[in-house]
């Protein structure tokens, strides 16, 4: 991502809103799911090509083709949506039933031994939430703080 970019501007704001509506986006091909009803075109052509939630929308090969689709977006706006889009399988990564990222492969990939998978709707999935939420506040909060203080280093030795 570009350092010329202020954290407070209309282009990082739509970058949030741009990785807020990308990380979900996966999620088309779950019947039900708000990304399906939004985009229900889409999820209905899935559903009649029998395509398997987690399965093709959570693979590297989509990823690929998003990446392609999209690379004549700002730089900015493509490194948000690719990088939020492909948090989702990572991150579904930790439920017991993974992803199958290597689709059309049919074996699933998740990073955590099914005893200590995160089930959808757990006690365990709302912490993991939770670090991401304060991880997410954190991560632009320490930034924004990193630019005043550079800021006013430089003015304070002027």
């Amino acid at each position: 991502m570009s350092k010329d970019i202020p954290i407070l501007s209309w282009q990082a704001g739509g970058a949030v809103l741009l990785g807020c509506v990308a990380g979900t986006l996966a999620d088309v091909d779950k019947q039900g799911s708000t990304m399906a009803k939004v985009l229900f075109p889409v999820s209905a052509l899935l559903k009649l090509l029998h395509v398997k939630h987690r399965a093709l929308t959570h693979s590297l090969i989509f990823v690929l083709i998003l990446t392609l689709a999209t690379a004549a977006l700002p730089p900015l706006y493509h490194q948000v949506l690719i990088a939020a889009y492909f948090s989702h399988p990572l991150i579904d990564m930790f439920n017991e039933k993974g992803v199958q990222l290597w689709w059309p492969l049919r074996f699933h990939v998740r990073v955590l031994p099914k005893f200590a998978a995160i089930d959808t709707g757990s006690w365990l999935e709302t912490l993991f939430q939770w670090i991401l939420l304060g991880l997410s506040i954190w991560i632009p909060f320490h930034a924004l703080f990193e630019e005043f203080s550079t800021s006013f280093t430089i003015f304070a030795l002027c």
